[in-house]
């Protein structure tokens, strides 16, 4: 399989180009084109072009420059030797300076505090629609807003992804009669549960939430003081409105929340009884269930308001609502102040509730948010695995990127660590030795064969088959989870590996998989995937350390396209760190696409440029990202379509 794909430009990059994107265009006929005509278009010219990548199709420099983003796929696969293929003529040393210097000489576009405009609207979708909670922030903000959890038979159904691959996408978080329902039934059961008649006869969690919810409300429960009772009932929803709406109230939605009040009184209700009902409306408003920006006369590009931005802080660190701190500086206007606002991220990094970046964040990140739920290993093979260990693995997994963030560590942890985050059970199971009947801590290990995420068993385990270990999945894993390198999908009519014997001869996992690489139509990229995941087969198909396989040692060496070598995954990890550039820009790419709710294009490389000026200044150390991603333009502004 080719290492390109085709990528459709659009239409609007047909406009005339400036002086200086001229004069780079001139650079590529005089430099670079002389290059690609030599050495590469025997493979990648016409409709038969390897991986439909046309390469004949940039014949001039006004072209090549209005296509100017697909060089930097380009570029990498030269950097990386992996470009020209084996076997083919590859690029002497002044051919590669050529190329990266016409490459980095790219003119900068000032796109920095620039938005999606009516102009560009036509195939840049850079603002953000209006969406619901995605089911973990509905969770999470019932749970911070009643005090009491819920339970997940209770929860509406699983979200789908967009963007960067994350839920938080409005046009991907459709609303269905099912999540009505379950948003009704909850609300229903949620305050009748959090405000019961008898306060004694209640459990402590359920007084507490009862408490929360009344706290500083003169309630007289006398009937015959219905005034009193009222400007309390008042007093009550409008404090509890404001916090799940995010905003402050109206006086008009008060009275007409105090109508639903004044209604239940006259059905006979009394006093407890009539303030749950305006409370479970407060729950299934839309401006409980969706983030809802509304829209400022004249559209544009706009700056959010004040306690729009607490409520995108809240989301991004928290995934759930804005907390009484929060909304106090929306309120004062001070959350647009650049120390005030690190100061902020600060704190709510130091909160328990961050642990939602490694549950929201995280998971969706590594491709674990529905471990556990959906195919699991074979239990003749794997008797061992159960969910009270995959939930263990989840839990590590929810841990190990939540910390990073929340201990300020460097981003380079997630690669390669010398601790990973565990309970007695886990740490039994990795054989390590702690405390028996332990909670979850941070377990400091006696080498590197754990530690980062690329070890972890719930990602071991998911790029396993249900029978047996793939390098071929864990090789991708690691490229495309880890290094961000796109691998395409195999071509058409090619066989799949073969699991029988070759030649009257029993082949091993390896020896097939050399087979398969020998084909062309497979090579390209096998020759990345493969060495790769040949360095974890030290791991079972659920994680466990092993020395051999079927009474054979392992054989954990491998090759990639670049030269580099290795053996096991603590050189694995070397290497790996030696592309950490790569590593760093997939992630903050990837942060900033959950950050923002949707697909990122050139106008948010600014951002990305900058969050990665900022890791290097300050040694890697990831809280940094959830600064400069709050801080950045994009997440402080918004386009809304012109009336």
């Amino acid at each position: 399989m080719s290492l390109f794909v085709l990528w459709e430009y659009p239409a609007c990059l047909a406009d005339e180009l400036s002086p200086e994107m001229s004069r780079w265009g001139d650079r590529y006929t005089k430099d670079i084109l002389p290059i690609i005509q030599s050495r590469c278009i025997e493979c990648h010219s016409g409709k038969d072009a390897d991986g439909e990548f046309d390469l004949s199709r940039f014949s001039s420099g006004d072209i090549a420059a209005k296509a100017g983003d697909i060089w930097e796929r380009v570029a990498r696969r030269i950097r990386q030797n992996e470009m020209p293929p084996q076997g083919s003529p590859g690029l002497n040393d002044p051919q590669k300076g050529a190329f990266n210097g016409w490459l980095d000489s790219r003119p900068d576009q000032d796109l920095c505090n620039q938005l999606a405009s009516d102009e560009t609207q036509a195939w840049y979708r850079g603002h953000v629609m209006s969406r619901r909670l995605t089911r973990t922030e509905y969770r999470n903000a019932i749970e911070d807003l009643v005090g009491l959890k819920l339970e997940p038979h209770e929860l509406p159904p699983s979200d789908g992804a967009g963007g960067e691959g994350f839920d938080t996408v409005g046009d991907a978080l459709f609303t269905s009669p099912i999540h009505m329902e379950a948003y009704l039934t909850v609300a229903d059961r949620i305050i009748e549960t959090a405000l019961p008649d008898a306060y004694d006869a209640a459990s402590s969690d359920i007084n507490a939430a009862r408490d929360s919810i009344l706290t500083g409300i003169p309630v007289t429960h006398d009937p015959k003081r219905v005034e009193d009772n009222r400007k309390a009932a008042q007093q009550c929803i409008e404090r509890f409105a404001k916090r799940a709406w995010r905003r402050p109230v109206t006086d008009e939605e008060v009275d007409r929340l105090l109508s639903i009040y004044d209604a239940a009184l006259g059905r006979g209700y009394v006093f407890l009884a009539a303030l749950r009902e305006p409370l479970k409306a407060v729950l299934v408003s839309p401006h409980f269930l969706f983030v809802v920006e509304s829209e400022p006369a004249g559209g544009g590009v706009q700056r959010i308001t004040s306690y729009q931005l607490a409520t995108r802080l809240a989301l991004l660190i928290w995934s759930s609502i804005p907390d009484a701190r929060l909304l106090e500086l929306a309120e004062q206007e001070k959350l647009f102040e650049e120390t005030v606002l690190r100061q902020e991220v600060r704190r709510m990094l130091a909160d328990p509730k961050a642990v939602a970046l490694g549950e929201n964040f995280g998971l969706q990140w590594l491709g674990l948010r529905e471990f556990g739920n959906g195919p699991r290993p074979d239990s003749e093979v794997f008797p061992l695995f159960n969910d009270a260990l995959a939930a263990d693995m989840r839990e590590e997994a929810i841990l190990t990127v939540a910390n990073v963030f929340r201990e300020d560590e460097p981003l380079t942890r997630l690669i390669d660590a010398q601790y990973i985050y565990a309970n007695d059970r886990l740490a039994s199971y990795y054989g390590l030795e702690i405390e028996e009947g332990a909670d979850w801590q941070r377990v400091e290990l006696p080498n590197r064969q754990r530690g980062g995420v690329m070890t972890m068993a719930s990602v071991l385990t998911t790029a396993s088959y249900p029978r047996r270990t793939s390098p071929v999945l864990r090789g991708r894993w690691i490229l495309e989870e880890v290094l961000g390198s796109r691998v395409p999908p195999p071509p058409p009519n090619v066989p799949a590996l073969e699991e029988s014997h070759e030649s009257g001869k029993n082949l091993t996992l390896r020896e097939r998989l050399e087979v398969h690489r020998q084909k062309a139509e497979c090579a390209s990229c096998h020759n990345r995937m493969d060495p790769l995941g040949f360095g974890l087969e030290n791991f079972d198909g659920i994680g466990r350390w092993r020395e051999s396989d079927n009474g054979q040692p392992i054989d954990s060496e491998g090759k990639l396209p670049s030269g580099d070598q290795f053996s096991g995954p603590e050189e694995l990890k070397t290497v790996i760190l030696k592309r950490s550039g790569e590593f760093q820009k997939h992630f903050v790419r990837k942060l900033i696409g959950f950050a923002y709710g949707r697909k990122l294009n050139k106008f948010d490389n600014c951002v990305v440029d900058q969050c990665m000026k900022r890791l290097k200044e300050s040694d890697l150390k990831a809280a940094v990202l959830i600064e400069e991603i709050a801080l950045s333009y994009p997440f402080q502004h918004r386009y809304f379509k012109s009336e």
